[in-house]
């Protein structure tokens, strides 16, 4: 029997010229995020990518439509409830698979978020069905829309990472609990609640690695490291607004980016806005 050939990946389809429909909206930035590249959101009809490369790793999910894509001379597709992991210098291109077009939101992650020896792998399963993983992806693009949260989007990228590494086949092993580890994490938290702290420089400060500090505070105090810091600027902030302050000056002062990002967590966390909740506010009572 002669040897099987490798499969010739078919051409992509050619952009639909006269397609009375066509739609092409795109949203790119680059958050202030170690290892994210670039935040790139569209929406496209009648319109494929031709075989290209990236030198960043394309972590994708699509949340309308589906896409189909070339990798390595195999054919894949990403239904909804799939990510997709794109390795950094393969090359690959991509097409709707009906007139309907995709959404999709891609993070572009620096070729050192999970490393060469991962490329190999991500080409042979380069569609992951978890949806655990999915659900951190898009919370993930939720923390890096808008500036401010970035502990909270290096904490979701640390997960997802090691997430990656145990589908690829390079797991890392569970830390044991460390209350010690996350206590320290804690008063570094207590310390910046107005300047903040990456996540980066407070496992530098303790000399435990990203994933193991996060996994360690959460699991001693049973809530996220970011989510502590936020509760604790919302503390300050209602305080500093009972004294009187207005919103605008009470968001800078309490560690928030903006008053934006102040009312966003203020109202998740307490149900009003820092305006009604300072409008709502009585006076002290007189010394005794």
């Amino acid at each position: 029997m002669a040897p099987r050939q490798p499969r010739r990946p078919r051409p992509a389809a050619s952009p639909a010229r006269h397609a009375p429909h066509a739609r092409q909206e795109v949203s790119a930035w680059r958050p202030r995020v170690p290892g994210v590249v670039e935040v790139f959101h569209a929406h496209f009809t009648g319109y494929a990518y031709p075989m290209h490369v990236h030198d960043a790793w394309t972590l994708l999910i699509v949340d309308d439509g589906a896409v189909r894509y070339d990798l390595d001379r195999h054919e894949h597709g990403t239904p909804h409830d799939t990510v997709t992991l794109l390795p950094p210098h393969v090359p690959h291109n991509g097409s709707p698979v009906d007139p309907r077009g995709f959404r999709k939101r891609v993070l572009y992650l620096d070729a050192g978020v999970l490393g060469e020896d991962l490329i190999g792998p991500a080409v042979d399963a380069p569609d992951l069905r978890d949806p655990v993983l999915r659900r951190r992806v898009g919370q993930l693009h939720s923390a890096l829309a808008g500036a401010g949260d970035e502990l909270e989007a290096d904490s979701r990228l640390t997960l997802i990472g090691e997430r990656l590494r145990d589908h690829l086949g390079h797991p890392e092993r569970s830390p044991r609990p460390d209350p010690a580890l996350a206590r320290r994490l804690r008063e570094l938290l207590d310390a910046s609640v107005v300047q903040g702290i990456g996540l980066d420089e407070a496992a530098r400060i303790v000399q435990a690695h990203p994933a193991h500090l996060v996994r360690a505070f959460s699991g001693a105090y049973g809530i996220a490291p970011h989510q502590y810091l936020t509760a604790r600027r919302v503390d300050r902030a209602r305080r500093l607004l009972l004294d009187g302050r207005p919103p605008g000056e009470v968001a800078v002062a309490a560690g928030f980016y903006d008053q934006a990002h102040l009312t966003r967590h203020f109202r998740r966390l307490v149900g009003v806005t820092p305006g009604r909740y300072r409008a709502g506010s009585r006076p002290a009572g007189p010394a005794t």
